[in-house]
């Protein structure tokens, strides 16, 4: 299951004829602009996809996997999805606790959550999530590191 991208959401839109074109290509960059960041991914079968792989790729990185030793992942993969689908402007409700309360007392650093981004973006890359796409979700989820990382980097002077 791939995450579907604006390309193919333009390519299911049938091309006129040279007559009319303008018209067409101005009702085919309404209709991409005018849904949900959700619905540009590809909707909840799609992130759960992503979700998969995701959680796979954290799971086989050494500089992180540490931090889920203890976690029930079927959980962390269902809240997940619901943050994600949530975030993008899905129908979902993410039922889990806070970043805060989650994260409180892991010693997550900067390094450790630029890690997991890292991971994140590979597999949105693996999807050929467009770039539009892709800083939309990284944007809509990026916020939440100040409420995450507890060991910011220290300074050096």
């Amino acid at each position: 299951m791939a995450i579907k991208t604006a390309s193919h959401i333009t390519i299911s839109v049938l091309l006129l004829t040279l007559v009319g074109c303008n018209t067409m290509e101005q009702t085919s960059k309404s209709t991409i602009t005018d849904k949900s960041l959700y619905e540009r991914l590809g909707g909840k079968p799609a992130i759960t996809a992503v979700v998969e792989d995701f959680v796979g790729r954290v799971a086989a990185d050494d500089r992180i996997n540490g931090k889920f030793a203890n976690t029930d992942i079927p959980r962390l993969k269902m809240l997940l999805v619901e943050q994600i689908c949530q975030a993008s402007g899905g129908p979902c409700t993410y039922t889990g606790r806070s970043m805060k309360a989650t994260h409180a007392g892991m010693g997550v650093s900067n390094a450790d959550f630029t890690a997991l981004v890292g991971d994140l973006v590979a597999t949105l890359n693996k999807f050929n999530v467009p770039e539009r796409e892709k800083n939309e979700l990284l944007g809509a989820l990026g916020p939440m590191q100040k409420d995450i990382v507890e060991k910011p980097q220290m300074s050096m002077y």
